[in-house]
This record gives structure tokens, sequence and C-alpha cells, in this order.
């Protein structure tokens, strides 16, 4: 079966797209239709921006999005079999498999980064990448914290990206650190994702996302709160909801596509992260990637 799988926030790169535009007359029309959407040209910050252009919140989440589906409208027989995105790529999955239309997919997106990042302003917190322990190890010391400091992206066996507080984080690196974990690195973000920490963003991104219309999609997406194939809109729509304070299970995604039948992996968008993920989970899975205009 074909699997796709469409990246998250970090894949960005200067001049992302550009050759789309410059190539396809329906990726031409959608780029212009998204700087109407968004209220600005965001075209011009992906194609001519720099590093930190890109950085910003407000451009991030929706030149990854716009990647990605672009990329997915233009490719000539484009027929998923099952989908899945890591995090913000949930969405680029959604509008990919006809859950989401691309406008309301874009609108959402844009309201999910302003609203994380108000999240981030209200509370100092960061996310740290510990690499070397067993999945249980690193959840015993983070419920042994009492500052708030969770699992947030189950991303391979041995990878597992923790969440929460500034004091949270430190305390949980030198723990991990201690029980053998080869690396506790604190990353480079705007704050703690995927933890109790967004909870208000869940709550302002719930309102967006309960007034938006999903349909029944083409096929099932395996969504990040329960890496379980699903293709019931308003079971979509609670998933998409509880995503923001929930972890992102990729490894388990993974192991469920590859038992339900997976036999490549395709990544659309930026970057090879995916693949590269995918296979420390089954060193024997195919994978591939699309990352430019190729249709």
């Amino acid at each position: 079966m074909k699997a796709y799988v469409f990246p998250g926030q970090g894949a960005q790169f200067p001049g992302m797209g550009k050759d789309l535009y410059e190539n396809s007359p329906l990726a031409k029309e959608l780029f212009d239709k998204a700087n109407e959407i968004l209220g600005f040209n965001i075209t011009d910050i992906m194609f001519e921006g720099s590093v930190d252009d890109l950085k910003q919140t407000k451009v991030t989440q929706p030149a990854i999005f716009l990647h990605s589906v672009i990329l997915a409208k233009t490719l000539d027989n484009f027929q998923p079999e099952m989908v899945a995105g890591h995090s913000l790529g949930e969405f680029s999955a959604l509008v990919a498999n006809g859950a989401l239309t691309f406008e309301d997919g874009l609108k959402l997106v844009s309201q999910r980064a302003t609203a994380m990042q108000k999240a981030c302003e209200k509370e100092p917190s960061t996310m740290a990448a510990i690499v070397g322990l067993e999945d249980a190890v690193v959840e015993e010391v983070c419920a042994s914290i009492e500052e708030v400091v969770v699992p947030a992206n189950y991303n391979c066996p041995g990878q597992l990206v923790i969440s929460g507080s500034m004091e949270g984080i430190d305390k949980a690196c030198e723990l991990l650190t201690a029980k053998g974990a080869k690396r506790a690195l604190k990353l480079v973000v705007g704050g703690a994702f995927h933890s109790p920490l967004m909870e208000p963003a869940r709550e302002e991104l719930a309102a967006a996302i309960e007034a938006t219309t999903f349909s029944t999609p083409v096929c099932p997406v395996y969504q990040n709160v329960n890496a379980a194939p699903v293709s019931d809109p308003a079971t979509i729509k609670q998933n998409l909801i509880a995503q923001l304070t929930a972890p992102v299970r990729w490894t388990q995604t993974v192991e469920n596509m590859l038992k339900d039948g997976a036999t490549v992996f395709t990544e659309i968008g930026p970057g090879k992260v995916l693949q590269g993920l995918i296979k420390k989970v089954d060193r024997t899975a195919e994978t591939a990637g699309i990352d430019s205009y190729s249709a």
C-alpha cells in the first residue's frame, strides 16, 4: 500500500516552493490564493527570505503546509491509500486525503501558529531531545519531576523529545543524563509544544476546528494522538484538537502503518527527516522523498 507522510515544523529552508511556483500553473494559482487568505505575501518570504525570516511563527507553519500540500496537488496519479503527518504535518495530510479543503486547512494552520505563539509568550518553556534511552525510562523520570515536563514526540526507538517549563526541562536533562542518555539536548524552539502548557492554544484552536467542515477522506489518516487509522470526520476533529497538548506518537504510527500493509513511505514536502525516522523504526522499510517540482 502507498503511504504518504508529511513533515512538521523545522523542515523549512530558504527558497522553498519557488520551483513549484515557476513551473506549475496550478501551484502558482494556489500560492497566490494563499497570499490572499493570509493577508501577506508569504511567497516573498518563502522564495527570497532568510533562515531567520522563515523562523517567524506566522510564516513557518503555513510555509511548510503550503510546500507540502501544493506539491501533493501537482503530482500525477496521487492516490494515497494511507496518510500521516508529524505534528503540523497532520494538517497537510488531512488536505491531501480530502478531509479538509486547501483553504480551510491553511486558515487552521495560520490560526494554530498564532495561538501557539500566544501560549509560548505566556510562560517561558522549551523542549529537549533525549537520545539513547528506553521510552519507559524517560516517561518515569518526567513523571517524577514536580514542574511541568512530559514526553512530547516519540520520534523513533531511542529518540524521544520532552517538553515543559524551563526548570522542568533542566531537571529532566540532568536526571536523564545520569540515567545514561547519550544526549539530552535542549532545542531552539519557541515553547513547550505538545504539553499542558499549550492548553490556551488548544482551547483557541478547538473553536476554529469545531467551526470548520471536515469531510470523509479518501483514505485513513493515522493521527498523532493515537497512532491509529481514522476516517470518521468527527473523530478526526477531536483528535486534531487534542494534538496540541498530547504527544506525537510517530514511532507507533509508523509501526501501525507497516502492520496495516504500507509497502513504501513517500515523504512529501521540505526535507528528509521523516524518511530517516521511518528507517530507524524499521530498517527494512522502503522510503522515498518528493521535495521539489516533479510533476
